[in-house]
């Protein structure tokens, strides 16, 4: 039998996009139509995120993420995944007491980035994650370079984000910024590839519209899980 799969939710469009890749593409890894793993998710309010995240308050957030984590071990949940780049900045205090193990995203994306030969990689998200450690540290450990948007390129980024993709609003304007980042860090900063690390982006970018090959951080991760609760290597 797959293993269940515990969903820990925090932005809706980005949780959702997650288990909705689960779902459609279960059935390539257990060969039945319409098959996929048990999936349970819980999502507390995004404000009680946002609002620990203003005051960097990285506890509060672990507390709400252990909070989800032990509500999903208790419906069965096998092990556990998050689809929100930002909020694994808390991870080093979830970990430790985590009733059931966990997928980091980081280090998903930084294994794809590798097995694909990439050196150098741009980096999106929001202004909490771009200015955090959690993908520099992870592809650093694979020997791979990170390459930062500069202050008013993620400035203009973390509100799109914020303001519109995390509300459903997907302007063209919003895209537009984005798609001159991505030709900024290929033709200026030499990067191969970039990473779409919020969850949100991949709805608004990806390789048919972006200047570099996208490390799509939503799939990556719901694919990662759907390989670990089917026990189907890379």
């Amino acid at each position: 039998m797959p293993q269940h799969i515990g969903i820990v939710g925090c932005s809706a469009e980005g949780a959702a996009l997650c288990y909705r890749t689960i779902c459609v593409e279960g059935a390539q890894f257990l060969g039945r139509a319409h098959d996929h793993p048990e999936v349970s998710m819980h999502t507390t309010s995004l404000a009680e995120y946002t609002q620990r995240l203003a005051r960097d308050d990285w506890e509060g957030v672990a507390a709400l993420m252990l909070d989800s984590a032990r509500k999903l071990a208790a419906a069965g949940a096998d092990f556990l995944i998050c689809p929100d780049n930002t909020i694994h900045q808390a991870f080093g205090h979830v970990a430790p007491h985590s009733p059931r193990p966990w997928l980091h995203i980081a280090e998903v994306v930084a294994d794809e980035a590798q097995r694909c030969g990439y050196r150098r990689v741009g980096l999106l998200g929001t202004r909490w994650l771009v200015d955090s450690e959690v993908y520099p540290e992870k592809f650093a450990a694979r020997g791979l370079a990170v390459v930062r948007p500069s202050v008013a390129e993620r400035d203009e980024i973390h509100r799109i984000i914020m303001d519109e993709l995390v509300r459903s609003l997907f302007m063209p304007a919003g895209i537009a910024h984005h798609q001159r980042v991505i030709a900024r860090l290929r033709n200026d900063e030499g990067c191969d590839a970039v990473v779409l690390g919020c969850t949100e982006i991949p709805l608004i970018i990806g390789d048919t519209n972006s200047a570099l090959p996208t490390l799509d951080s939503t799939r990556l991760l719901a694919r990662a899980a759907l390989r670990r609760a089917t026990q189907v290597k890379a």
